[in-house]
């Protein structure tokens, strides 16, 4: 077993296997399941994130009325203008922002690692597998890479807004995109750390102050960040640029910071944009409630 990405990264080079597939013997072990049946609950969830995206970008409404039909504009924009940003990133950015309404509307959607986060994992993987052309088996490998990294997150630092802020779900879910896409891409082991860690800095601080406590402003849109950081990450790392501090000491890094954060900025919403003019409006407008203290 593997308890931190020094130690994942070392058993892929001595036994020269993927991250995958230490991730699948570990689950194997962990869970006292065999191979098929390890692999049969992931395509499960691969099965759940092809259809919250489906839905997504049919369109959705939330019923706060704070979230919708963002997926399907940026869907139109792809086919109808030259884009700026480029077909794969800003369909990353799509199909991660269609998973987050479609959870926002009260849909299916698969926590990876948390429903405000869902949407940078699916939203990576199915940008990337229009250009990679996968197997089915590398998409659920896919899973599987960025279920190693989330678990050593989840076992060495934090990966809810309230433990510790947006870095903790949006960052470690981004950053567990990056890794995968790496390795479908035909990275090592290694190069899935390195774009690990450099999109795990770049977010960084982030907070969790979700407007009137839904997860839906700003998380929509923080997932739609988090989903183009992590496929320009990849390329970094796929590129041969490493992170000058190594990945564990990143999360050991997050860790910390959440750890100072002050409650205001762990998904209360009583501060960051929670704590705006129009944060609190619209809170008062979805609760009939007026937010101010008496």
């Amino acid at each position: 077993m593997f308890r931190n990405v020094k130690e994942l990264i070392e058993i892929t080079e001595k036994e020269n296997i993927a991250i995958s597939e230490a991730m699948i013997r570990q689950e194997m072990d962990v869970q006292d399941k065999t191979r098929e049946e390890i692999i049969g609950l992931m395509e499960r969830n691969l099965q759940v994130m092809e259809k919250a995206v489906e839905d997504g970008l049919k369109g959705v409404k939330s019923h706060s009325g704070l979230t919708g039909g963002d997926a399907v504009l940026l869907q139109k924009y792809m086919d109808e203008r030259d884009t700026l940003s480029g077909h794969l990133l800003l369909d990353a950015v799509s199909k991660a922002v269609a998973t987050n309404e479609v959870n926002a509307a009260m849909g299916t959607i698969c926590a990876t690692p948390t429903a405000g986060s869902a949407g940078c994992v699916p939203g990576a993987l199915f940008a990337v597998k229009a250009k990679l052309d996968p197997t089915r088996e590398q998409m659920i490998n896919f899973l599987f890479t960025s279920g190693a990294f989330g678990y050593v997150v989840a076992n060495n630092a934090f990966i809810s807004g309230a433990a510790g802020g947006c870095q903790a779900e949006v960052g470690s879910a981004a950053a567990m995109a990056s890794a995968a896409v790496v390795e479908m891409a035909g990275g090592s082991p290694s190069q899935s750390a390195e774009a690990f860690a450099i999109t795990l800095k770049n977010m960084l601080g982030l907070v969790c102050d979700p407007v009137a406590g839904l997860v839906e402003v700003p998380c929509v849109k923080r997932n739609a960040a988090g989903a183009s950081n992590a496929i320009v990450s990849a390329d970094m790392a796929l590129a041969g640029i490493t992170s000058r501090i190594p990945c564990d000491e990143v999360i050991g890094a997050m860790y910390r910071i959440g750890q100072s954060m002050p409650t205001a900025l762990k998904e209360t919403a009583e501060g960051g944009l929670a704590a705006t003019p129009t944060g609190k409006a619209l809170a008062a407008k979805i609760y009939g409630i007026s937010t101010e203290k008496e």
